[in-house]
């Protein structure tokens, strides 16, 4: 399960860059869930043919996240975002300073990413 949630991420982020054909036939394999079989023969190629295609939209895709750290920069932000809203829970029942002082550093990193 944890490879389709990569492929939907790095597919959201980077699909764009794929051609119409690579698109559509990752789509079907991905997210359509179409076997090699009825891909092939929707798209007119073998289905060695639609196995290879998929393999190389996902080294690409991976490629484009080695390269460019979207989909890691947004899971980090989030992350941070999530932390910067258990601190404002905390800070609204405790009235500690020293959390807005830590939120305060968060949105630093954040806005540093």
């Amino acid at each position: 399960m944890e490879s389709i949630v990569k492929q939907s991420l790095l597919y959201d982020f980077y699909g764009e860059l794929l051609t119409d054909h690579q698109r559509a036939v990752y789509e079907d394999a991905v997210f359509n869930d179409m076997s090699l079989s009825e891909i092939a023969q929707e798209q007119g190629i073998s289905r060695q043919g639609v196995h290879d295609l998929i393999k190389r939209c996902d080294r690409l895709l991976d490629g484009y996240e080695e390269k460019l750290q979207l989909v890691s920069k947004f899971q980090k932000t989030r992350q941070m975002v999530a932390e910067i809203r258990k601190k404002l829970q905390q800070f609204q029942e405790t009235r500690d300073e020293e959390l807005i002082r830590q939120i305060d550093q968060l949105s630093v990193e954040i806005m540093e990413l």
